[in-house]
């Protein structure tokens, strides 16, 4: 019932996605500009790290782009409020955790194909990296993408509104982006500002995708990484289902 519930949700979601090809490219606008004006300046700069500066930066932006996509899937929940659509779900005998898994899973899909477009136009300028490190990103990039979209949509129900929604948002993702070291390492920073960064559980995920995209897989950031990406998806989509449950969606 569940498998079947969240098949339904997820292939009506992603239809949908289908639909809008220009919001789906859109989406990719943001860490395009960064790959294509930002990246070059890094190159032959040492970055603390190991290997290239692309390898430094492309994982940055792998993340970048699930954070700032699935920050804002909200807005889809809301919409859809507005048009009576969550109205009209109450009153079906659909799982209450298909509607939030079939949703994440099509925003999962969306994103890990924005990545892969990113990739290829990485690799198109210079980046070198193994293919299970690029393989290991995707999977980084889907569970980020699973918890960020999850914890969104618990939000947007309570909230309901794009005015208090919007900002609240913004509050959350610019801290992060800011601190858990997607454009460079923290490391290049002083010290209390790196020791920061530790509290943010994104930059975990990002030390951990740096590392695969050396080849470097079995490493304490690798372990790390791992660990907070699953623990934080089984969260949020616990919080996340908790929420629909409640409100009644």
């Amino acid at each position: 019932m569940l498998l079947h519930d969240t098949a339904l949700i997820y292939g009506r979601c992603l239809r949908q996605s289908l639909r809008s090809r220009f919001a789906l490219l859109f989406g990719l606008l943001m860490p395009m500009l960064y790959l294509l004006f930002f990246g070059p300046l890094l190159t032959g700069l040492p970055l603390g790290g190991r290997g290239s500066s692309w390898q430094v930066l492309v994982p940055g932006l792998l993340l970048q782009l699930g954070l700032f996509g699935a920050s804002f899937a909200g807005f889809a929940i809301i919409i859809e409020k507005g048009h009576g659509v969550v109205d009209r779900m109450r009153v079906t005998p659909v799982s209450r955790l298909a509607l939030l898994l079939g949703r994440v899973l099509r925003d999962a899909t969306v994103f890990v194909f924005q990545a892969v477009l990113l990739v290829l136009a990485a690799v198109a300028m210079g980046l070198r990296a193994p293919l299970a490190g690029v393989l290991i990103g995707f999977v980084f990039v889907a569970l980020l993408t699973v918890s960020l979209a999850a914890l969104s949509y618990a939000l947007a129900m309570r909230m309901g509104t794009p005015q208090g929604f919007g900002p609240a948002i913004n509050a959350l993702t610019m801290p992060s982006m800011l601190l858990s070291g997607l454009m460079l390492p923290m490391t290049l920073g002083p010290a209390w500002l790196d020791a920061l960064s530790h509290l943010m559980p994104l930059r975990y995920l990002v030390d951990a995708v740096r590392d695969a995209y050396v080849g470097a897989y079995a490493t304490g950031h690798m372990l790390l990484g791992s660990l907070v990406a699953t623990g934080f998806a089984l969260l949020a989509v616990t919080v996340g289902t908790r929420v629909f449950r409640t409100a009644g969606a």
